[in-house]
């Protein structure tokens, strides 16, 4: 969930912080006092556009900066900076991120509906998710999607058998003219770094015989050569043994010292004798250290990736010379395969054109609570069963909401019809009906009340709370039946100081929260009646104690804690 929000120099906003709670989270104001900035400043964090008038005024930065808290405690910091030449840039965790990969995060995260650009409704491709949640079926659409890997990675290894003569026939000439280029040199995977040490000691072939002499000499032969001269260490460290026991250790050690030294003479004495310093054998390692060095270019870039290309370029060409039988047997998988996913497949089809009537039938119910009372719905489904280029890992069918928002009106698709707030309370309406097991998650609603009250209100007041109980809700709203259900509720306002325009935002007290209301009910002209109906407001629409949304709050820390002591 969002659990702090910072907003620098963005629009008429100088300086705000907020920290959310769990649950319902209202936030209020005058119209135009910055209420759609704040969401605005939220939509940056999804990967919304950026431009240079969203920074203040006399700025030349302005910032969006969240921090969210996983389910599991985890949190997650996300910057978003906009210069003032718009100039964007984004940060997850301080990293340097794309806003691709922000709006990757974000879809994660957090649902934005309202008045803004990226609402997942007027994407087609989103609503068969939608069927598939409401009906249950992510499990059997996880079974269709294996499927068709399965299904077209059959397609490609049979196709692979099926070229055009032509190009198989120029295929097989290439294949086997890298096969055989590669295989007349028969490289090794660490052939080249085993030549480069041969290279060396062959370059340095004089120099390593005369230092290997020299040590043998030092050591054995010479005229007070090493080995010799040790008796008489030997000798004199046995009388300091005897005199003190620190010395007998090195005393007991004198025989492995000494057979040490002897392998190392004796090694010495051999070494130069066993050096191959012909300049035939360093000519013939540079030519052939030279030949593996055009392998790895052409096919490298390390011998590793050269043996490999060579077991590709044999398992290539045994596929493009593939028996009858061989192609056969692939074609036999391929319809296999076809088979088993057109199964399930149309079983998935066939559940969700059930589960669209029984999902366009409860929309409209729902609807109905929120100020659409005659609006019709139909989830309508195009079978593509018969065009294979159409199949995907969901399945053989594609679906479409359709909507009628007023009689006479005919059904048309959700897109193209439906207003910016009625996709709000559409999506509500869905995320009621449909909302997948995603504890944590945060649903934003702006302005989701607009053109509706009364008893309507209270409806979209109490779907708003009981949304609550599963996800975190912030919500722009006008309406006091909506805000007196909030669990947190946060007043906006603006100001003028020192000749410049700025917005605050300020968390409401419970006689804050009195004052707001009655604003909201009777405009500037509050007596204490508006107060009186106000309190009442907020008693009659809080159905959870007070003490209970407190520890629901203490119960969501105590999760972040133990969270951070298990990372």
């Amino acid at each position: 969930m969002l659990r702090f929000l910072s907003v620098r120099h963005l629009a008429v906003i100088e300086h705000l912080e907020v920290e959310f709670e769990p649950g319902l989270n209202v936030l209020t104001g005058e119209t135009g006092a910055g209420k759609s900035i704040v969401v605005g400043a939220i939509d940056l964090l999804l990967g919304g556009r950026a431009s240079a008038d969203l920074v203040r005024t006399g700025e030349s930065l302005a910032t969006v900066q969240a921090i969210f808290e996983r389910a599991n405690g985890r949190e997650t910091i996300v910057r978003r900076e906009v210069s003032s030449q718009g100039r964007s840039r984004a940060f997850i965790d301080d990293t340097l991120a794309t806003t691709s990969a922000l709006r990757d995060l974000g879809a994660s995260l957090l649902d934005l509906h309202g008045q803004h650009e990226h609402q997942s409704l007027l994407d087609p491709s989103e609503h068969l998710d939608l069927v598939d949640t409401f009906a249950g079926l992510q499990d059997a659409v996880a079974d269709v999607a294996a499927r068709f890997d399965a299904w077209r990675n059959a397609v490609a290894a049979r196709d692979r058998t099926k070229l055009d003569e032509r190009e198989k026939r120029a295929r097989i000439e290439l294949a086997a003219f890298e096969l055989q280029e590669i295989d007349s040199a028969a490289p090794g995977a660490d052939e080249d770094d085993r030549l480069g040490a041969e290279r060396t000691l062959l370059a340095n072939a004089d120099r390593l015989s005369r230092l290997a002499n020299e040590a043998y000499a030092a050591l054995y032969e010479s005229e007070g050569a090493a080995l010799g001269a040790l008796g008489s260490v030997w000798k004199r460290v046995a009388e300091l043994a005897t005199l003190d026991d620190r010395f007998k250790a090195y005393v007991d050690e004198r025989e492995e010292i000494k057979t040490r030294l002897e392998d190392l003479a004796f090694f010495l004495r051999g070494y130069g004798a066993d050096l191959d310093a012909s300049p035939e054998r360093l000519q013939a390692v540079e030519d052939r250290l030279a030949k593996l060095e055009r392998l790895k270019k052409k096919y490298g870039p390390t011998l590793h990736d050269v043996v490999a290309r060579q077991a590709a370029l044999k398992e290539e060409l045994a596929a493009l010379d593939a028996s009858d039988e061989r192609a056969a047997a692939l074609e036999a998988q391929e319809q296999d395969t076809r088979g088993a996913f057109l199964t399930a497949a149309r079983e998935v089809a066939k559940s969700r054109r059930i589960a669209g009537r029984k999902l366009g039938q409860a929309l409209e119910s729902a609807l109905a609570e929120l100020a659409m009372p005659q609006s019709k719905v139909d989830v309508r489904f195009t079978d593509c069963s018969a065009e294979p280029d159409r199949w995907t890992a969901t399945g053989i069918d594609a679906g479409e909401f359709f909507l009628s928002p007023n009689p006479g009106e005919e059904l048309r698709p959700l897109a193209r019809i439906a207003s910016g707030g009625e996709l709000s309370r559409i999506m509500l309406a869905l995320r009621s009906l449909a909302a997948r097991d995603d504890a944590g998650r945060t649903l934003v609603f702006d302005e989701v009340d607009a053109g509706i009250g009364g008893a309507a209100a209270d409806a979209v007041g109490a779907r708003l709370q009981n949304l609550a109980g599963r996800f975190q809700i912030l919500s722009v709203t006008h309406l006091p039946q909506i805000a007196a259900r909030a669990d947190a509720h946060f007043s906006i306002s603006k100001h003028v100081r020192g000749g410049r325009t700025t917005t605050a935002l300020t968390r409401l007290d419970d006689a804050g929260r009195e004052e707001e209301i009655a604003r909201m009910i009777a405009g500037a002209a509050v007596s204490p009646k508006v107060l009186a109906s106000a309190r009442e407001m907020l008693a009659t629409r809080q159905p959870r104690p007070e003490s209970e949304a407190k520890a629901k709050g203490e119960s969501e820390r105590s999760s972040k804690a133990k969270g951070r002591r298990g990372a």
